[in-house]
């Protein structure tokens, strides 16, 4: 099978910005660009072939009629079990939770919601919430949604760029200003808003909240905020590092100096993000080229591909179940 460069969906939520454009060059004509979704099968916005044998084929047809291009474990999952975004905050995003997989299951029709961010940008001073800060009772947690004293409860974090958060389910959060995020989650898009600044949406309305869902699932003690990146490793023509690992997805972030060779078995596919630099993507069959923001998928069984440049690369693949 080629190789196969992706073309995202966009959204336009209220507290995005430009730099998805302006920065990576989207070819997108929303005035706000908060989101790409660059490995989406979700019927929210399916990313679809840029090119190759079936340009314009959205990724879930194309895995239909190509189900070996998955691997063995994405294929081991009801759906396709990862989306992959990257997302421009201008401005901060409402305090949120998602739900587990088994409560999603049960009550929205669709999986839960684990996640990771990876930081690729982001102002001086930007900071995101990221759990409690002490242990909160549900009662104190709703009486401070509605007397507007939430975040005084809220896990404060200052970001850098190069940070990595992983945030499981029931986990409270939300992304600040300027911060510029690739994200891998579980394929959902389900999400409880339980704060959100006072803001109107389009239709000048205030935005809905979830709350009775959101105390359903949140957890109200303090979250690991350990870093538990792998360490550093040194290959040829580059260095590897895990990032996080958990059912659905494993990441690793790469960083290309000259030529890294990586294996695509049976087992998995490879999707590779590129958000530094850029350089030449090499299979057995064909090859591309790829800029910062671009998104590639190498199908499992593809075998030794290289990839030749400089560059920073997220790569994500499905382990295998039960390791």
């Amino acid at each position: 099978m080629k190789l196969e460069q992706l073309s995202p969906a966009f959204k336009d939520y209220l507290w995005g910005g430009t730099k998805l454009r302006d920065v990576y060059g989207k070819n997108c004509d929303f005035d706000k660009v908060a989101e790409s979704w660059e490995l989406s099968t979700h019927p929210a916005g399916e990313s679809t072939l840029a090119g190759g044998d079936h340009p314009g084929l959205i990724l879930s047809q194309y895995f239909q009629q190509f189900p070996e291009v998955l691997g063995k474990n994405a294929r081991a999952f009801r759906d396709f079990p990862v989306l992959i975004k990257l997302i421009d905050a201008k401005d901060p995003l409402s305090i949120q939770v998602h739900p587990s997989d088994e409560y999603a299951l049960r009550v929205e029709g669709e999986y839960g919601k684990t996640e990771m961010w990876v930081i690729v940008d982001c102002e001086p001073g930007a900071f995101l919430y990221f759990g409690v800060n002490r242990p909160v009772s549900k009662e104190e947690f709703q009486q401070r949604i509605e007397n507007n004293t939430v975040l005084e409860v809220l896990n404060k974090v200052e970001v850098h760029p190069g940070d990595v958060f992983f945030i499981q389910s029931g986990t409270i959060h939300a992304i600040g200003a300027g911060i510029l995020i690739c994200e891998i989650q579980q394929n959902s898009n389900c999400t409880y808003r339980v704060y959100d600044y006072g803001r109107r949406g389009a239709d000048g309305k205030p935005r809905e909240l979830h709350i009775a869902k959101a105390m359903d699932v949140c957890r109200l003690e303090p979250s690991d905020t350990a870093s538990h990146l792998g360490p550093v490793r040194s290959c040829a023509g580059g260095t590897a590092q895990t990032l996080a690992e958990c059912p659905y997805f494993s990441t690793e972030k790469l960083r290309v100096e000259e030529a890294l060779v990586l294996e695509a078995g049976e087992d998995s596919f490879i999707s590779l993000l590129c958000v530094k630099g850029g350089g030449r993507l090499e299979g057995p069959e064909n090859a591309l080229e790829f800029t910062a923001g671009d998104s590639l998928f190498v199908p499992a069984g593809t075998g030794r591909v290289r990839v030749c440049g400089e560059a920073e690369l997220v790569k994500t693949t499905v382990p295998a179940q039960g390791e």
